[in-house]
C-alpha cells in the first residue's frame, strides 16, 4: 500500500494565526510563497505602500477614495488602478457608498506578512 502524504494546507489569509514561521527561522514553502507574494508585490510600489499606510491608519479604520486621491499628484484613474491592485492582492476590502468607495485594511493578511518578516521568535514557532 503506497504511502500518501497529507494534503498541503493552503495559507488562510483570513486566519488570525501566523501562516508560517518567520523566514529568518525556516525556509518559506513554495505554496506559502505563492500565496503571499502578490501582497508583497502590491506593496512594492511606493504609491501603493503610501495608500496602504493611509488606509490602515485612517480614523475609524477606513478611508474614502475622496480623501486618498488629493494626497497624490496623480490622476483619479491612476489612484483607482493602485487601489484595485491592493484589493486584488487581498490587502484591502472596498465598499461603495453612493458615489464614493471606502477602503479598509485587512488586518489578518497584514499580520501574516508582518509575522513572516519578524526576526523575533513567536509563540507559534517556539512549540
Amino acid at each position: 500500500m503506497p504511502k500518501h502524504q497529507a494534503p498541503i494546507p493552503l495559507v488562510d489569509l483570513d486566519a488570525d494565526v501566523p501562516c508560517c514561521p518567520p523566514l529568518a527561522q525556516r525556509r518559506v514553502r513554495a505554496e506559502t510563497a505563492a500565496v503571499l507574494a502578490p501582497a508583497f508585490k502590491a506593496l512594492g510600489d511606493p504609491v501603493r505602500l503610501q495608500l496602504m499606510s493611509m488606509i490602515a491608519s485612517a480614523d475609524g479604520g477606513e478611508a474614502c477614495v475622496c480623501d486618498l486621491t488629493p494626497a497624490f499628484d496623480l490622476t483619479g484613474p491612476t489612484i483607482s488602478h493602485h487601489l484595485k491592485t491592493l484589493r486584488e492582492a487581498g490587502l484591502v476590502d472596498a465598499e461603495r457608498r453612493g458615489t464614493w468607495v471606502y477602503y479598509r485594511a485587512r488586518p489578518q493578511i497584514l499580520r501574516q506578512l508582518a509575522g513572516l518578516l519578524s526576526i523575533e521568535p513567536t509563540a507559534a514557532t517556539q512549540r
